[in-house]
């Protein structure tokens, strides 16, 4: 018999002992840290941006939306390229194109070249970003599987708590430039670890580039005009010209129909819909999209509320939303091991209805407000979402047979994503329309946008509550990478 391949699973796994896996998982936690950095650091520089650039908020926020429509897009694509060049080099290509985006974007002087870089990290993210979920699914066990997705939990959500603090400071100190260039040193981190650790070989242990292993372009194409012709739609909307907008929605409607049509006629579909023939992972993809809706929506709401609305610098701004991230680190790994203990229908139904309460009550925020007041309700809704972070991708996907777990994984967080980015071109969109109308009261044009995410968060309840888990489900999953 020969030797395995040196940087095999085989052979990493006799290497470094019985807790490989869980170097595994620190080396894909780092890359999606620099991929979440990417993506939320960004909000606190949205107001400097806008006025070196001299955007309004319709144009603002595609410096959030295309990075959201860029990591949708690109998540389906996720586990063609796995088995085409497997985990190492497809997580080696996408960490340095992040890196890549980060440090172009922060020497450039056109707003055109900026919005490509962030779309060049957001195409990076989105391939990042379904690889931990495989990883857990199929190297832990059924028992494991909530506290693996709860230890990376608490370490990816150390980004975005820390995003924002540090974003500020920089933007303050240093400039908008500033930050582009914070995710450089995660990303050369992961690169480090990823050459160490991760296997060659594509999930299961099998090789790389077996025949059959083909994109299916013509289905990405499809949904490539779908969401953009959806978002650019959106945006025409509320601008001069909203019989544009109305063609960009149908031409959008005819490209998804058009995409499933494609889908069920496709030998290698880019997205396999009998997924959804699952009831638990039909009603966790509703529950993806309206939560994603929400998430990032007020993600990109709350630090310019704070800086436009209530008039705090940004360094304040940041630093108001880092002990609310903190909480979010701590709720996590108790909320994973609780999703291995109880049903997750209802530990993401009531991390939704915190997060929705979380949104309904800023209302009560206005500018003779302390800033303790923001504090304290984003803590609230930190908690809802440390509930559903560890619980939807386990309760969507467990019960999937072993082979459709990359592609589910790269579905539930596309419809998650697709969520994002309708829900920030929504804000935005929303927010420049209250803002017009209530010229003479801004505090309450945000106030009208806060309940609006928070009824959409509300809706996404009762699908939750109808992802019921399987009543068993695989002991373990030994041929993780």
């Amino acid at each position: 018999m020969t030797d395995p391949h040196p940087h095999s699973r085989e052979a990493l796994a006799q290497r470094f002992g019985e807790h490989y896996r869980w170097f595994v998982l620190l080396t894909v936690m780092i890359g999606t840290m620099a991929s979440i950095m990417a993506s939320t650091i960004i909000n606190v520089a949205v107001p400097d941006m806008s006025r070196v650039f001299g955007l309004g908020q319709e144009r603002a926020q595609w410096l959030s939306a295309g990075f959201m429509a860029a990591m949708t897009l690109s998540m389906l694509t996720t586990p063609w390229l796995l088995d085409r060049f497997g985990y190492r080099h497809t997580y080696v290509g996408a960490v340095l194109l992040l890196m890549a985006g980060g440090i172009v974007g922060g020497v450039s002087r056109w707003f055109e070249l900026v919005l490509a870089m962030r779309v060049a990290e957001g195409l990076a993210a989105g391939v990042l970003q379904p690889i931990p979920a495989i990883i857990v699914m199929r190297a832990f066990g059924s028992g494991e599987q909530g506290r693996a997705m709860g230890i990376f939990g608490f370490g990816v959500v150390l980004a975005p708590a820390i995003g924002p603090s540090v974003g500020g400071v920089l933007v303050e100190w240093f400039g908008w430039r500033s930050i582009f260039f914070v995710v450089v040193p995660f990303s050369l981190a992961a690169w480090a670890l990823a050459r160490r650790y991760l296997p060659v070989a594509a999930p299961g242990g099998v090789a790389v580039n077996r025949p059959g292993t083909r994109l299916d372009v013509v289905g990405l194409v499809l949904i490539s005009v779908g969401v953009l012709a959806l978002l650019n739609g959106m945006v025409e909307l509320r601008g001069d010209t909203p019989a544009l907008g109305w063609m960009l929605l149908a031409c959008s409607a005819t490209a998804v129909l058009g995409f499933i049509a494609h889908q069920r006629r496709g030998a290698r579909p880019l997205m396999a819909l009998r997924l959804f023939g699952h009831r638990a992972f039909a009603m966790g993809g509703m529950v993806a999209f309206t939560y994603g809706m929400a998430l990032f929506g007020s993600t990109y709401l709350v630090p310019v509320f704070m800086q436009i609305g209530l008039a705090l610098p940004p360094s304040q701004a940041g630093i108001v939303l880092l002990p609310a991230g903190l909480v979010l680190a701590v709720t996590i790994p108790f909320a994973g091991r609780l999703a291995d203990r109880q049903p997750v229908s209802r530990i993401v139904a009531t991390g939704l209805l915190l997060l929705a309460a979380s949104f309904f009550l800023m209302v009560t925020v206005g500018l003779a407000s302390s800033p303790w007041w923001i504090v304290a309700w984003a803590i609230i809704g930190r908690v809802g979402l440390g509930c559903v972070l560890p619980s939807l991708n386990l309760g969507s996907m467990r019960g999937l047979p072993a082979e459709l777990i990359p592609q589910g994984a790269s579905t539930i967080n596309f419809m998650r994503q697709l969520g994002g980015a309708v829900g920030i071109s929504l804000v935005g969109i929303v927010l420049e329309w209250r803002l017009q109308a209530r010229h003479d009261d801004p505090v309450r044009a945000f106030h009208e946008t806060f309940v609006l995410i928070g009824f959409i968060t509300a809706c996404a309840v009762l699908a939750a509550l109808r992802m019921t888990p399987p009543r068993t489900v695989t002991a373990a999953r030994s041929d993780a990478a």
